[in-house]
């Protein structure tokens, strides 16, 4: 196995993106030594691929928003099965996260007097969304980068864990790999924090990039951890269909949020056909008075295409499935319509939506200011993750945390767009803070050598499988892709589910006996191999956890069962590993709301 390099930090944060690098800063910011682990290079975390913007109630564009608004949005949102304290904490402070961001250099789209502008965007009562045009993600990266870097943070880029390791019941390090050499590296922490991003790749259409491969669930629940929800899988309704080669890359929101509409191949605006009654007195009853409100005018009602997502990512399938969809198996996104209503449309679309124009023109030679785009459902986010205390993040395994998407909670059944960015800065934030505080009240722990050589070992088994004989990873992982998109995807049904569950026992074992050549530096059909293990855990507790819950809410629609079940929405669904190793999914009842909660939650509809 070789020489296996160790080090040694108070806090170790596993994941670079927005969440991992503000864990990693408030954690810097307590005084204590801290480690960044990334997949990839720094800079290249997921988090750049969201566009639409940062939700936030700054109240700039509408001054009748606030927290409380914006917490009522959100739990409606999440079909009130949400964490509310984690809803309630993320409301709160978003607005100061949004000023503090600002304040590092952060640069954002302005009101005619200087303030930070806001954009619509599905779900959201009133216009939300802080923004840099539609690079939001890139310019918050930038921004925590460029404020980290000065912290004294220690970063391993292209680095990847392969497991955890346990001193008792509390994790005290890891054991990770460099992708460049394929040397294996020891990480010793009193405290870690978790911040690995989604599990896209866990099927076949995704926005995500190619490190979404579970791998902070994984490693999580192997350690001992209850993940919560793993059932919501948000199908985001826009990604590319056309050409092939970019299939499912991610359309933003923000489009929908500036005046583009959905049409079928009739040319009909088919998500009025569809409104759900709670939301009939704030739509737009016709295209004219949407696109007021898309022009700020303050009223509280907004066009069917920003209802919230799982919404419109059904509809949209409806309107494929009955044979009322593009040429290529989508619909149509049209913003070029707009220049019925402006005289200089096509500066203004090039000017709010530059990456837009610039990835439909490269890779579909589609010009947005004068033709429409071909979209369809794309998985984008998982609303499910690790369960964490509200206020700290803490893992239910002591010494670990979660934020980020990896985290499970604050969204309930259906993620709104643009928390997902606050999200990032709000509990990344309070999850640095308190693995800290618990590393300055812990003394280090021992690490078994033992247990590494094993991890060692385990992590080069498909190198002593390989050889003409033996099935490489890929074409595991093609069908567990394949598996899921269409047995665990947008319509669920229980018989679909337990197939499923079925391949993936298959699909284990096939895992377990694929084999890799060559030597390990930059082996991509290795890290392929790794990847896998976590992919069939994700891929398994989404299923496992889908079957139980007998109902539809939010981003789960069953077909067998395609109405909510009042006693469901009471409950979360808690995925744990048992003694014997086997993966089990336990219904646990969420705790009333307080009174003053509720009552905000009521007073908003």
């Amino acid at each position: 196995m070789g020489e296996c390099i160790e080090f040694e930090h108070d806090v170790l944060v596993i994941g670079a993106g927005g969440a991992g690098l503000r864990a990693a800063i408030e954690a810097s910011a307590a005084g204590v030594s801290v480690g960044l682990v990334c997949k990839s290079m720094l800079g290249k975390a997921h988090t750049v691929m969201a566009e639409g913007g940062i939700a936030a109630a700054l109240a700039n564009v509408d001054d009748r928003d606030n927290w409380k608004v914006h917490f009522a949005d959100t739990m409606r949102g999440g079909q009130y099965i949400n964490n509310w304290r984690m809803a309630q904490i993320h409301a709160q402070e978003a607005p100061d996260r949004v000023r503090e961001l600002e304040s590092w250099g952060a640069v954002f789209d302005r009101t005619k007097d200087g303030r930070i502008l806001q954009r619509n965007f599905g779900g959201h009562k009133y216009p939300r969304l802080a923004h840099v045009g539609d690079r939001t993600g890139l310019e918050m990266i930038r921004t925590l980068q460029d404020h980290g870097i000065h912290q004294g943070i220690e970063v391993y880029m292209e680095v990847t864990v392969v497991e955890l390791m346990k001193d008792g019941d509390r994790v005290v390090g890891a054991v990770a790999y460099d992708r460049e050499r394929g040397r294996f590296r020891i990480f010793r922490a009193k405290a870690i924090v978790l911040a690995t991003g989604g599990v896209g790749r866990a099927y076949q259409i995704t926005s995500n990039s190619w490190e979404g491969t579970g791998d902070g669930h994984a490693l999580a629940y192997h350690a001992g951890a209850d993940l919560i929800d793993m059932e919501f899988i948000q199908f985001h309704p826009t990604g590319m269909v056309w050409p092939p080669s970019v299939c499912g890359i991610l359309v933003t929101e923000g489009v929908r949020g500036e005046g583009g509409i959905l049409t079928n191949s009739e040319g009909r605006r088919f998500m009025f056909d569809d409104i759900p009654d709670n939301y009939k007195d704030q739509t737009a009853d016709t295209p004219e008075e949407g696109w007021r409100y898309v022009l700020g005018d303050k009223i509280a009602r907004r066009p069917p295409e920003l209802l919230t997502r799982d919404h419109v990512a059904r509809c949209i399938v409806r309107e494929i499935r009955e044979g009322r969809g593009s040429p290529h198996g989508g619909v149509f996104l049209d913003i070029a319509w707009i220049k019925e209503k402006m005289s200089d449309s096509e500066a203004h679309i090039k000017r709010k939506l530059p990456s837009m124009y610039h990835q439909f023109k490269q890779l579909a030679d589609i010009d947005i200011t004068n033709e429409r785009m071909e979209v369809g459902p794309t998985t984008h986010y998982i609303m499910g993750g690790i369960r964490v205390e509200a206020d700290t993040q803490a893992a239910t395994v002591p010494g670990l945390y979660a934020c980020g998407e990896c985290g499970g909670g604050i969204n309930g059944a259906n993620r709104l767009g643009g928390n997902s960015l606050s999200d990032l800065i709000v509990l990344g934030k309070r999850a640095g803070e308190h693995a800290a505080i618990y590393a300055l009240e812990t003394q280090a722990g021992r690490i078994d050598e033992a247990r590494v050589e094993a991890a060692q070992r385990t992590a080069l088994r498909a190198f002593d499988r390989g050889g003409s004989e033996a099935e490489g990873p890929y074409a595991v992982q093609n069908d567990l892709q394949v598996a899921m998109q269409a047995l665990v995807g947008i319509v669920r049904t229980g018989d679909e589910m337990r197939t499923a569950l079925e391949e993936i026992t298959k699909l284990r074992q096939r895992a377990e006996e694929v084999g890799v050549v060559g030597h390990r530096e930059y082996n991509p059909g290795w890290h392929t191999a790794l990847d896998l293990e976590n992919l069939l855990t994700v891929s398994e507790a989404i299923a496992r956890s889908a079957l139980a819950r007998e109902e539809s809410r939010g981003a789960q629609f069953r077909k067998d069962f395609p109405s909510k079940d009042p006693g469901w929405g009471k409950a979360n669904n808690v995925i744990r590993k048992a003694r014997d190793g086997s993966m089990e999914v336990e219904k646990v009842p969420i705790h009333d709301m307080p009174a003053e909660l509720q009552a905000i939650v009521d007073e908003m509809g």
